[in-house]
């Protein structure tokens, strides 16, 4: 089973910056697709952004469509979430995940995943 890694969290204002990133052990078809999603307290995990490794294409929540960017890195095994005009309702645990499946009809739903890191905290003050 792939591992998962995620770096880059932080605590931020209004209106910043933060990169995470999602190192795999390995890009085989166990990552399919990578995920990140989000879960804040009392809340349920909701899909971010998703990319599929082999084309590169991309799938954002509406929540965040225009501010936040996923891409991937293959020679290093790496996808990122660049967040841009963060607000504090984006603040949560960013968890990345992988997928085996070839094709993903929802990439956004989290049970299609089957392999998680341990998330890294997201906090946005105003």
């Amino acid at each position: 089973q792939v591992q998962l890694v995620e770096s880059g969290g932080g605590s931020v204002q209004a209106g910043g910056s933060l990169r995470l990133s999602c190192a795999a052990s390995t890009y085989t078809t166990d990552t399919n697709y990578i995920g990140w999603f989000r879960q804040a307290p009392g809340k349920e995990r909701e899909g971010v952004a998703a990319i599929y490794t082999f084309s590169g294409r991309t799938y954002y929540a509406d929540s965040v469509k225009g501010r936040f960017t996923i891409s991937q890195d293959v020679a290093k095994n790496t996808a990122y979430l660049q967040m841009n005009s963060l607000k504090p309702e984006d603040t949560a645990m960013y968890y990345c995940a992988a997928a085996r499946s070839a094709y993903l009809s929802l990439p956004l739903h989290f049970p299609n995943y089957n392999s998680w890191g341990q998330g890294t905290q997201v906090t946005v003050s105003s």
